[in-house]
């Protein structure tokens, strides 16, 4: 689990109300102070004092970035000149928001300057929103009650969002092996490293089966009793065979963490090609996106970032395919080679892992998860790279299906029903560009993608 968001606040206060109205800049001190107090259970805040003038603003802006917080919240005191906060923000590397509340929320017949003075953050953010989107540079809004949930729910967003920008900036995604011929997951690697932050590291198949090899066998005897109280297994799988499919599992993780990476996608055929695997490494995929890393399959380290980041950002994430429109259902059949997420299983039936019969690369049969994740809202996405450092999220939500009666796919599955209806969805993806593998995110998570789309400045495509 993540911890909370740390959020430095820039709490704007002209100077030049402090001699007009004196002790306004500790009531708006202590106001600030209490609505972050207000935010702590969503957000960590950091508030060392309100910024007075141009100076302040650069200075704290300066202090947050080298604390390494996750992102900076401006909130209006009162009226601010927005010209003032240009020369911190080109400096600044934070993901921005600004919140526009008001001590008051509606206007009393006995107010007086004062109270106008204090609540008129109004026109201080519109002139700081008008600098800013001059500048050039990325700031999030809300504008609404401090009291009634909205803001909580903003500044929640926006703080996972600002972490996961953050997480993005450190991230390593391995790589073994590609699909020859597969062109939409092919991008520029430095156009990813420079303007999204993942790094993309080449390894070889060999780096794995070394660590696999290393397992011991008390691991694999020990995460093996484990399996059989999280999945119903197969009577007709052979021990040896579940023990391999754990051996890989326990291998690749050693590998991702050694090397420190936070996904990896890996290339089935470079398995056959080494001649040291004796089956295909489905259980792990399933058991690594379990753990929370990203994963995706043929070398695809664009999906497989995007799986990672998702983890991130909403807590869980699975990564599939559109195999086939259902026109009678209105739907989507999802499904891959026999890799997901299996903590996303219904939750009135256990995965099964099954025996499967796959003689993809001439090895023995992989112990395959079978299962249907839970009904209910979700969205599916993927992420394309238009051209230089321009990148384009393809975005459709809708629900899955409460359908598991499907008796002869022997992968992991769902189907997936999008709101503006499969026709039109699936045609408007193909003129987006989306790409043929997908992220799947349970829940209703739209507010913090399009958030963490804005930060990173990445088109948002709702299809």
């Amino acid at each position: 689990m993540a911890e909370k968001p740390r959020l430095g606040i820039l709490a704007l206060l002209m100077e030049g109300y402090e001699p007009i109205f004196p002790g306004i800049t500790r009531a708006q001190t202590d106001y600030v102070r209490a609505l972050a107090e207000g935010l702590s259970e969503v957000v960590d805040c950091v508030f060392p004092h309100p910024a007075l003038n141009r100076r302040d603003v650069e200075e704290l802006t300066d202090r947050y970035n080298r604390e390494k917080l996750d992102g900076i919240l401006i909130i209006l005191c009162s009226y601010f000149q927005g010209q003032y906060l240009v020369r911190a923000m080109q400096g600044n590397r934070l993901p921005l928001a600004l919140a526009l509340v008001q001590p008051d929320e509606t206007v009393d017949e006995g107010f007086e300057e004062w109270e106008l003075t204090v609540n008129q953050g109004i026109h201080g953010s519109q002139d700081s929103a008008n600098c800013l989107m001059r500048a050039g540079i990325p700031c999030l809004y809300f504008a609404g009650s401090r009291l009634d949930g909205e803001l909580h729910r903003f500044v929640a967003d926006f703080g996972a969002a600002a972490q996961a920008a953050q997480f993005l900036r450190r991230m390593r995604i391995s790589v073994i092996g590609k699909l020859p011929g597969m062109g939409d997951v092919i991008t520029d690697d430095m156009a990813v490293y420079r303007h999204l932050g993942a790094e993309f590291i080449y390894d070889s198949i060999g780096a794995v089966q070394s660590r696999c090899a290393s397992v011991t066998q008390q691991a694999v005897a020990d995460r093996v009793a484990r399996e059989r109280e999280l999945f119903f297994i197969d009577p007709a799988m052979a021990p040896g065979q579940h023990e391999e499919a754990v051996r890989m599992y326990l291998g690749i993780k050693k590998f991702l963490e050694e090397m420190g990476y936070d996904g990896y996608t890996l290339h089935f055929e470079e398995c056959g090609a080494d001649g040291r695997f004796t089956q295909l490494p489905l259980l792990a995929a399933s058991n690594l996106m379990a753990d929370g890393y990203g994963y995706a399959a043929e070398g695809d380290a664009s999906a497989a970032m995007m799986v990672a980041l998702m983890h991130r950002l909403c807590g869980e994430a699975n990564f599939s395919e559109m195999y086939m429109m259902d026109l009678k259902r209105e739907a989507i059949l999802f499904c891959h080679a026999g890799e997901g997420n299996w903590k996303t299983c219904r939750t009135d039936s256990k995965p099964y892992l099954m025996n499967r019969v796959m003689d993809e690369g001439g090895l023995d049969n992989p112990p395959t998860l079978i299962f249907t994740p839970r009904p209910g809202r979700a969205q599916v996405m993927s992420l394309v790279h238009i051209s230089g450092t321009r990148f384009r999220l393809v975005y459709a939500k809708g629900k899955i299906l409460d359908e598991h009666g499907l008796k002869k796919i022997d992968m992991p599955y769902m189907f997936f029903r999008p709101d503006t209806g499969v026709s039109s969805c699936v045609r408007a993806w193909l003129e987006a560009g989306g790409t043929h593998h997908e992220t799947v995110v349970p829940g209703d998570q739209e507010a913090r993608i399009r958030m963490l789309c804005r930060m990173l400045q990445i088109e948002f495509c709702p299809v």
